[in-house]
């Protein structure tokens, strides 16, 4: 992939100093459409080799475009902050909102492959890194993200040159570092590894760019024509949305799922209610003090019919943990900060850290709910959800958290009398609307998005826990008990 970027590409002064003016001025215009239009956000890698020219190219963006629509992130070492989630948080929390551009200097790309080079990972966790990428890359450019990835390049006897001439200079000499001329020793494996890295991440919607990054003039103008170019193929031809070519869900030809086998008779006298409630709150408690827990954080997710009970359950479980180590994050209509996002940008910005409990009223599975139901957004963006929902679910569970997750299912004529009951009780008619009844008319279009939803996201390490939730009592003591459960088992493991 790089004998292209080591044959001396070079552009003279003249010519250097004769178009930079039209590019940038191009650039500038292309920067101005793509703020006013925010219709899709523009996220830039910049990789290579070292002193191929990666901190300049940075540099040079800033300067010739409008610094208050583009924002660099130099990804370093991770902060104990971001130790404490998983890897791919720290690029999400940064990630740049519709009509602005993220430069990333350093990326997602950086931890696999200095890992693999320096022998801390072996060839198959390599592989596994770039699919969990392309799966990552191939989710933004679904949700309308233009990526555009730069890999500067230098043969080996032109890095050596390049790091000896900075080295040289007292003006340039600080950007070497020992750290560099250790790297310099293990060209040959850097090249090879990258070259790897690359070909298995240049994809349709995400190919990788290698430019030759010894001349600085021809780099520069290298770099801003296929920006300049990337830039205005996008906002003059609008990205058409992508069909669903998924085979299209149907349920079962006899109508059974997996609500019928629920046996919402099931009932918890007030007693025994009583009795069981102090008993797994204190043992909630214990847990969530216990030492080992601070190698844990915990998410509990709610989900359910409307008037289901989630509020009464999620109370019954804050009753039992201290307030400095939980949060509520109730979940509605996203806001414009977030419309400006893609869809899981919201949820992950709310992960929390270790030794504490998140608990999310409603959450990312509204895509493939309300969002499907309601016709908020296309059947191909719902469609490739459910496998994006379960790499999401795969990286809390990696790393340590104990996500449970929680459907509160009741019967028609049940959540009517529960409906009529909050008409008639003053301090209860805030929570029904217009709205609740309306999704009402839909509970045969709700109950079809529920199953699909249970089917292909209950995996063997996030399943669901279907709550039988007629009865109030019974409903929330089955989940106190499921989510003790839950976070005793995780503690045994780690």
């Amino acid at each position: 992939m790089f004998e292209s970027a080591e044959l001396g590409h070079k552009i003279d002064k003249a010519t250097y100093d004769a178009q930079v003016p039209k590019l940038r001025e191009d650039l500038l215009n292309a920067q101005f459409d793509l703020a006013q239009k925010a219709k899709f956000p523009v996220i830039i890698l910049v990789g290579g080799v070292d002193g191929a020219g990666k901190g300049e190219t940075v540099n040079l963006l800033n300067a010739w475009m409008d610094p208050r629509h583009i924002q660099a992130h130099a990804m370093g070492e991770k902060s104990d902050e971001e130790r404490e989630r998983p890897h791919m948080w720290r690029y999400w929390r940064v990630l740049p909102p519709k009509g602005k551009i993220g430069v990333f200097f350093g990326s997602w790309y950086t931890a696999p492959i200095v890992q693999r080079v320096i022998g801390k990972s072996k060839a198959s966790e390599l592989n596994q890194s770039i699919d969990e990428i392309n799966h990552f890359e191939k989710m933004l450019t679904n949700e309308g993200a233009l990526i555009i990835k730069f890999w500067f390049h230098l043969s080996k006897e032109t890095q050596r040159k390049r790091l000896k001439s900075l080295e040289k200079d007292p003006k340039t000499r600080w950007r070497v570092t020992d750290l560099d001329w250790q790297r310099f020793k293990l060209y040959d494996k850097f090249r090879k590894v990258s070259e790897h890295a690359l070909r298995a991440a240049s994809t349709a919607e995400a190919p990788w760019i290698v430019v030759e990054g010894a001349d600085a003039r021809y780099r520069n103008l290298t770099t801003g024509k296929i920006l300049l170019e990337a830039l205005r193929k996008r906002l003059d031809h609008s990205a058409q949305a992508a069909p669903a070519n998924a085979a299209p869900l149907h349920a079962p030809i006899d109508r059974l799922n997996v609500f019928d086998k629920l046996d919402m008779s099931q009932k918890l006298a007030k007693k025994k209610f009583d009795a069981e409630l102090e008993k797994y709150q204190g043992k909630l408690n214990l847990l969530t003090r216990d030492e080992r827990f601070r190698n844990l954080s915990v998410i509990a997710l709610f989900e359910g019919s409307d008037a289901g009970g989630k509020g009464g359950a999620i109370r019954r479980i804050t009753g039992a943990l201290d307030a400095r180590h939980y949060r509520i994050i109730p979940v509605a209509a996203p806001t414009e900060e977030e419309r400006a996002q893609p869809y899981l940008w919201r949820f992950w910005r709310h992960l929390p850290h270790n030794g504490h409990v998140t608990i999310f009223d409603r959450s990312w599975y509204g895509r493939v709910l309300v969002e499907r139901v309601e016709k908020f957004c296309s059947e191909a963006d719902w469609m490739r959800a459910y496998s994006e929902l379960n790499d999401f679910e795969e990286q809390l569970v990696k790393n340590n958290t104990v996500l449970v997750k929680f459907w509160l299912a009741i019967t028609k004529d049940e959540q009517l009398r529960r409906f009529k009951e909050r008409e008639k009780t003053g301090f209860k008619r805030f929570k029904i609307t217009e709205e609740d009844w309306r999704n009402r008319k839909k509970w045969n279009a709700y109950e079809t998005a529920v199953c699909d939803m249970v089917d292909r996201t209950s995996t063997e390490i996030a399943p669901w826990t279907l709550v039988e939730a007629n009865d109030k009592n019974f409903a929330r003591i089955k989940i106190l008990k499921t989510l003790c459960q839950q976070i005793e088992a995780a503690m045994e493991r780690v």
